[in-house]
C-alpha cells in the first residue's frame, strides 16, 4: 500500500438535469475550476449509458465485461477526479436499480441523466497523486507520487 495525505479544499454542489452527459459535464467543471484531485458522491437517475461490470476473467490485463443500460435506472455512486496532462480523469462506480434488477459497475462514456442527479465534489488539496496508464494492466490507474 502507498499513501499521501492532504486537506479538503473547495466543495462543489452540482445539479445535473435531464439528458446531461454525466462524465462530460464533470470533466468540463474540473477543467473550468482547475480541479486537480477530488472525490465525488451522487444520487439520482440515469436514463441510458454504459457500464463495465468487472472482468470477464480475473487475469491481467483484464478483458472488461461491457454492458449497455437504457430506460431509466435509479443510481447512487462514488468516484474520483485526477487531472493529468491529458485532462481530468473521471472514475465512477455506481449501483443502479430498476424494478427488481440491480447493476453495479464502472460508469463509462455518454451515460445520460434521467430527470436529475445531485452530486457533491470534495476537492483534495496537497495530495501527491495522479492517474496514468499502467503498462502491466493497460488501465488508467491511480499513482501515488
Amino acid at each position: 500500500m502507498k499513501y499521501t495525505k492532504g486537506a479538503i479544499g473547495r466543495v462543489f454542489l452540482l445539479k445535473f438535469e435531464d439528458d446531461d452527459v454525466l462524465i462530460d459535464n464533470l470533466s468540463r467543471l474540473a477543467k473550468k475550476e482547475r480541479i486537480k484531485a477530488a472525490t465525488l458522491i451522487f444520487v439520482g437517475a440515469l436514463k441510458q449509458g454504459d457500464l463495465v461490470t468487472g472482468p470477464k476473467k480475473p487475469v491481467i490485463p483484464p478483458q472488461p465485461n461491457k454492458l449497455a443500460f437504457k430506460d431509466g435506472w435509479e443510481v447512487m455512486g462514488i468516484g474520483t477526479i485526477f487531472t493529468n496532462s491529458q485532462g481530468p480523469q473521471i472514475h465512477i462506480h455506481a449501483s443502479m436499480g430498476k424494478k427488481n434488477k440491480v447493476l453495479t459497475g464502472c460508469v463509462r462514456g455518454k451515460s445520460r441523466v434521467f430527470l436529475v442527479v445531485e452530486a457533491v465534489i470534495i476537492e483534495l488539496k496537497g495530495v501527491r497523486a495522479g492517474k496514468d496508464i499502467d503498462p502491466k494492466t493497460g488501465l488508467n490507474l491511480l499513482k501515488i507520487i
